[in-house]
């Protein structure tokens, strides 16, 4: 398989959000988001945008850096989203139910190194980093299976 990337800047974060709602239309269960950056990357921003996006009612979208792990319910599947920065051991992802999640529901995993051999061959990878101006991201993508393959023209459209 063969790595691809795609690379956008995003000026502000409501356009930020604005893709997050759009990639988030596209995910079903079983696709899982591992989203990188440094602290303050824009990678919890990212993740409250494209889940609001997907309730069937608005409600809280708390960072789960204390509790590891925040669900959800949406009309169509279940979405865990995680933060493993505290995370010290692999063991641990099993123990959150996290690999077992990645089969069901919509997964967002911030600080995905943590998960190790535990990483879906089939996730998007999403690396956000600081643009040019002061509000601005550079979101750069990548993934090697086919299930993403459409993703440069599905989401020019």
């Amino acid at each position: 398989m063969t790595a691809q990337t795609l690379a956008l800047t995003l000026p502000s974060p409501n356009a930020t959000c604005r893709f997050a709602a759009r990639l988030g239309a596209r995910l079903g269960a079983g696709d899982v988001l591992l989203l990188q950056g440094d602290i303050g990357a824009g990678k919890t921003h990212f993740a409250r945008c494209l889940i609001q996006s997907l309730l069937a009612e608005p409600e809280d979208v708390p960072s789960p850096t204390f509790t590891l792990v925040q669900t959800y319910e949406t009309p169509t599947c279940e979405i865990w989203h995680a933060d493993l920065y505290r995370l010290t051991q692999v063991d641990e992802v099993a123990e959150l139910g996290l690999t077992e999640a990645f089969d069901t529901a919509i997964c967002l995993v911030e600080w995905p190194d943590r998960l190790g051999p535990e990483t879906p061959e089939t996730a998007l990878t999403l690396d956000l980093a600081p643009g040019p101006e002061d509000d601005a991201r550079v979101l750069t993508m990548s993934w090697t299976a086919a299930r993403w393959d459409d993703l440069p023209e599905a989401l020019a459209a």
